[in-house]
């Protein structure tokens, strides 16, 4: 992390991610971490090396525990989540290749690492009949695909050899595909859930933002001061004039 991250920043960055799409709305909660580069070169990394960032931001803001609610798909039970940022942190040997390549089913293909823009071209495509996620991932972040030697157009790669390459990427860029190994305690029901990150963390600074703007309403009303007086505070300094006011 570059830079001590104020009351004042994050309040901002907030206040941008609430009219952005999801996509860039991580992009501007991965500007908050001081990455060097504009947003146009931050967009290009792969989502494992974006996520990474994310949780460092948010061991940062919030601290390494994180908790959370699930709901069995099984039984409709509900569960809570508690587990440490180190759990789901992914490590690796080293960079993964620029290009990757994958050889199965007579097929050979050359791919790189989805990237935020995939991830932002995917969700504003129209949905089609007969439409798949790994199908449309490829067809973004193929290099080159062949049969039997011969060279082949993205759509005709077969949906299983898509669904390789997309196994291959999560194991190329595991922070980039974070499962939660979940057992249900009410049927014992064990599944895998998917943990974005990106979402989480805007919801729990979202929830933030919420309680700060009305601690702030309330010591602005009453001592006056200004907004920026008051987010200038350790958030020890505000809760004490809160509890003198109620007090």
């Amino acid at each position: 992390m570059g830079h001590a991250l104020t009351a004042a920043d994050l309040l901002n960055g907030w206040e941008r991610g609430r009219s952005q799409s999801r996509v860039d709305r991580a992009l501007s909660l991965l500007a908050l971490t001081g990455a060097d580069g504009p947003i146009e070169k931050l967009a290009q990394w792969s989502i494992g090396r974006r996520d990474a960032e994310l949780l460092k931001l948010r061991e940062q803001i919030f601290g390494p525990r994180i908790t959370g609610q699930a709901d069995c798909p099984a039984c409709g039970g509900r569960m809570e989540l508690n587990f440490g940022t180190a759990d789901i942190c992914a490590e690796l040997a080293g960079e993964p290749d620029e290009i990757l390549t994958l050889q199965t089913n007579g097929h050979e293909l050359r791919f790189r690492l989805p990237n935020s823009l995939d991830l932002a071209g995917i969700s504003s495509a129209p949905v089609t009949p007969g439409s798949d996620y790994a199908q449309s991932l490829l067809e973004r972040c193929l290099v080159s695909a062949r049969q039997e030697g011969k060279e082949i157009t993205p759509d005709r790669v077969p949906v299983e050899v898509a669904r390789a390459v997309s196994e291959k990427m999560s194991e190329a860029d595991p922070q980039g595909d974070v499962q939660l190994s979940l057992s249900c305690p009410h049927c014992g029901h064990r599944w895998h859930a998917p943990f974005d990150i990106a979402s989480f963390l805007w919801s729990e600074i979202h929830a933030w933002a919420k309680r700060l703007l009305r601690d702030v309403h309330v010591l602005a009303s009453a001592y006056s001061w200004r907004e920026g007086d008051i987010l200038a505070m350790s958030p020890w300094r505000r809760q004490a004039y809160l509890e003198l006011i109620e007090g």
